[in-house]
């Protein structure tokens, strides 16, 4: 994909991510004043303590913030940022008279949750962000390495506790339901459904194993040189990436090859190349 359609995948997934949030904002969160995080949660407190409309609180608390990402993530990412800052309050804006589908706090903690993380995901994937505390953690992110969905979830926590000081206690704890459900959404837009399994196999009868798991299991594998930590000897270690149907398949080729093989199997988020997932 040229660096042209990257842009323009890029920005359509910031777009189509602020119309899911600000949709799910207002058809969940705000009817039931569930401020469950970010800017949007503090523009929920705010028309509840004085009657302005989120989406004006939004974009005040924009601003600042995305001055803040330009002068700290550069101008390219503040591009993108400008996109969802603007964006959002005016889908909010568009959007804040829909009537909402539940009054149940708990299906709109789920669902809102739900929505807002969705979008999230997709304005994080196209390398943007929808302003305010998502910008705050997308700058923790970039510079901590601490996985977005628990970067949000810092942040989103103080507003929780104000839901819980200016509406209730018992609201505060659906919201705190809905950031959970937020942050896991996000998590899982990131990195997807799927799980592959990563095995380390150790045995003396590698070469036989290597046949059998590119030619049977028609799976790539990598050799590592390793020493044993009780006699010291040199031996090599077998690395294989497989899907989570494949796991049977691989044990059995390896008991038949070698039963007294030593294999570790474990779970691994996200696998991007060839016969995997490809970006």
């Amino acid at each position: 994909m040229s660096k042209r359609n990257l842009a323009i995948w890029s920005i359509a997934q910031i777009i189509l991510g602020s119309i899911i949030v600000a949709i799910s904002f207002n058809l969940f969160l705000v009817p039931n004043g569930i401020a469950s995080g970010g800017v949007s949660g503090i523009s929920i407190l705010i028309q509840r303590m004085t009657g302005i409309m989120p989406a004006y609180t939004q974009w005040a608390f924009n601003i600042p913030l995305f001055l803040a990402g330009w002068w700290l993530l550069g101008r390219r990412f503040a591009i993108s940022t400008a996109i969802g800052s603007v964006l959002l309050p005016l889908f909010v804006l568009i959007s804040a008279h829909w009537p909402p589908p539940t009054d149940n706090a708990l299906l709109a903690a789920i669902y809102g949750g739900i929505g807002v993380g969705l979008g999230l995901g997709l304005v994080f994937r196209g390398r943007g962000s929808t302003g305010g505390l998502d910008l705050a953690a997308q700058i923790l992110h970039r510079y901590t390495g601490l996985p977005l969905g628990l970067a949000v979830a810092c942040f989103d926590g103080c507003v929780i506790i104000g839901t819980g000081i200016v509406i209730s206690p018992e609201v505060a704890l659906y919201a705190l339901i809905g950031l959970f459900v937020t942050s896991k959404t996000i998590d899982i837009v990131q990195t997807g459904l799927a799980v592959s399994k990563v095995a380390f196999i150790i045995s003396d009868e590698t070469e036989k194993l290597s046949h059998a798991i590119l030619h049977d299991l028609d799976r790539g594998l990598t050799k590592l040189d390793a020493q044993g930590g009780y006699t010291g000897e040199g031996r090599r270690v077998l690395m294989v990436v497989v899907g989570q149907t494949e796991v049977a398949k691989l044990k059995q080729l390896v008991r038949a090859v070698d039963p007294g093989a030593f294999v570790i199997i474990s779970d691994t988020a996200e696998v991007v190349g060839q016969g995997f997932k490809l970006e």
